[in-house]
């Protein structure tokens, strides 16, 4: 009969210290779009040049998106071979299905390797994966491919995330933590790429809410490689303290997506900007009042850049200093909204000014941040981090 009691077991089991952030990776497609000259050419490659008043209206609203630029997998060559992508509503599921099933892990790969190359350890001691995008669906999933394509251990236990949308960047962070904290010695890959050829199509006029979603998102992919109890080799940036999810009140269908023969379809049908500002606060007393911390001031901010109204709304709303969303406003400008990976990239962008103004992890010499996901739901991801000082190159 065994001696070996369950609670021993159970206490070998757990990690003893909090989950950290050991590596940061990004990717893009090569393709870059010039967001000034992107209204001509939408208009030109979905055959909508007749279209001049809506065309007025989609650059205006891309002068206002405060984007400049943003990468995406879909060129000239591709859509003019797909005619069916260029139109608002065509059957057109099964060749957008063919190119993200493909694209989606490949540019997860790029965003990987850099990030495993950062941590500097062998891939072999990766022990789960966190894939997660809102670009396509297959079995079995981006995960599979992923491991397959890096060459991971076939024993890696894989969590595959799909259709989640904006929110998601704080969602894999939220199970990252629980994966390295409840599994002594584990080492999480989390990635997430997002590829617009799913939800590109052409304007409508009587849905306007599409061509908002035409002018503010892109493609990218992040990953981040998430441990705790570091060893003396690792150099932990960030820990994850505590995590949070809500639905905010009165946002049913405010943002939503569904998937049709058309492709992904993007809805936004409330004030989303004023529900998050409205209910912003709440998240931030209940995330930071155990560290009897109350002045939004005194944080970082990594919030998800939806678009600048709710940058903006945001800032107004909890007087928030110019500086706080500077990350989150570059990110915004240099790649568009990336959806879930667009958190990840303000982490890895906080991380890299503030490595070359030699002030900590977050560039203001703040302990204490926020990482706010928010996406379809209303669903908001709250994520308190603890900035580490960094320990110099390997």
């Amino acid at each position: 009969m065994s001696t070996v009691s369950i609670d021993a077991i159970r206490k070998a089991q757990r990690a003893g210290g909090p989950a950290t952030v050991l590596a940061i990776g990004t990717a893009t497609p090569s393709n870059e779009v010039i967001q000034a000259d992107y209204p001509d050419y939408y208009f030109k490659i979905t055959k909508s040049e007749h279209m001049t008043e809506l065309k007025e209206k989609f650059k205006r609203m891309c002068d206002k998106s405060m984007i400049r630029k943003r990468y995406m997998h879909l060129t000239e060559d591709i859509l003019k071979e797909n005619p069916d992508m260029c139109a608002y509503m065509a059957p057109s599921l099964d060749a957008r299905q063919d190119m993200v099933v493909v694209e989606v892990p490949k540019l997860g790969k790029e965003a990987a390797t850099k990030a495993i190359k950062e941590w500097g350890h062998p891939k072999s001691k990766i022990t789960h994966l966190i894939f997660c995008t809102t670009s396509g669906v297959d079995m079995p999933g981006a995960d599979y491919q992923l491991t397959k394509l890096l060459g991971l251990r076939p024993s890696v236990k894989r969590y595959m995330m799909y259709q989640q949308g904006c929110f998601a960047g704080g969602t894999v962070l939220r199970l990252a933590k629980d994966l390295a904290e409840n599994n002594a010695g584990a080492r999480v890959l989390v990635v997430c790429s997002e590829i617009t050829a799913v939800t590109f199509r052409g304007p409508s006029d009587t849905h306007l809410d599409s061509l908002v979603g035409q002018a503010l998102f892109g493609d990218g992919a992040a990953a981040v490689i998430v441990g705790a109890d570091p060893n003396s080799s690792e150099r932990p940036l960030f820990q994850l303290v505590s995590t949070a999810q809500t639905i905010l009140p009165d946002s049913d269908g405010a943002i939503d997506g569904h998937l049709r023969e058309v492709g992904l379809t993007f809805h936004l049908l409330k004030d989303v900007p004023g529900l998050i500002s409205k209910n912003i606060e709440k998240s931030l007393v209940e995330a930071f009042e155990p560290l009897g911390i109350n002045d939004w001031n005194s944080i970082f901010w990594i919030a998800h850049p939806g678009g600048p109204a709710i940058l903006d709304q945001v800032e107004a709303k909890l007087n928030l200093k110019a500086e706080k969303m500077r990350a989150t406003r570059h990110v915004l400008s240099e790649y568009g909204n990336m959806s879930s990976a667009c958190v990840l990239f303000i982490l890895d962008e906080m991380r890299k000014k503030s490595a070359e103004e030699g002030k900590g992890t977050t560039g203001e010499g703040l302990d204490w941040g926020v990482l706010f996901g928010f996406g379809p739901g209303l669903t908001v991801e709250t994520v308190v981090l603890h900035s580490l000082p960094i320990t110099g190159a390997h």
